[in-house]
């Protein structure tokens, strides 16, 4: 059995969603997650280049079927969608420093992708109040340049090690892209 594995996510990816929905009962190891930002990697998959209105409402039904097929509550658009998820992100890097990333964002995303709330400060704030997290204390902490600096980092060393967009799952050095890659990351995990 591997060691331990990571999932690389951004609060903004409605895929990695629907993949830390799944990721904790799926991995037979611990598995870190990571917030990095989607936008810098390399092969990020950007929901505002789709080429028209059809080829939108298709990926984005394809994705509520996904939550559908899993149980889960009915995806609810944000809006706006796509968003912003700077703000987030500095909140979920921060969570990782105290040790309440996964509560805080399983909590944004749900925010995000079943309560249908773009992550803006508010919205943020809620989602870390779910988790124990003091709001005063986020937005202190969010302004932090270790933060910005720590997510940053994070998000460099994520491109080294191969990840090209969000979800990602790393085991040792290989990396398993996207919500359909999950049973080949518990494979390799359980190898």
């Amino acid at each position: 059995m591997a060691d331990g594995a990571a999932f690389y996510f951004d609060l903004a990816s409605p895929h990695a969603y629907l993949l830390a929905e799944r990721v904790l009962p799926a991995m037979p190891v611990a598995t870190e997650w990571i917030p990095v930002l989607a936008r810098d990697l390399p092969g990020a998959e950007s929901y505002e280049a789709f080429r028209c209105e059809h080829e939108r409402d298709i990926v984005l039904g394809d994705l509520r079927a996904a939550a559908a097929r899993r149980g889960l509550q009915p995806l609810r658009w944000p809006d706006p969608f796509p968003f912003d998820s700077t703000f987030a992100m500095h909140a979920a890097t921060y969570a990782k420093q105290i040790g309440r990333t996964v509560p805080f964002a399983l909590a944004a995303f749900r925010q995000a992708f079943a309560g249908g709330r773009a992550l803006d400060r508010d919205t943020v704030l809620i989602a870390a109040a779910a988790c124990e997290m003091h709001p005063a204390a986020v937005l202190k902490a969010v302004e932090l340049r270790s933060v910005r600096e720590e997510l940053a980092r994070r998000t460099a060393q994520a491109i080294e090690l191969g990840v090209r967009d969000v979800p990602a799952i790393r085991v040792g050095d290989r990396v398993f892209h996207g919500d359909a890659a999950l049973p080949s990351a518990a494979r390799a995990a359980a190898a």
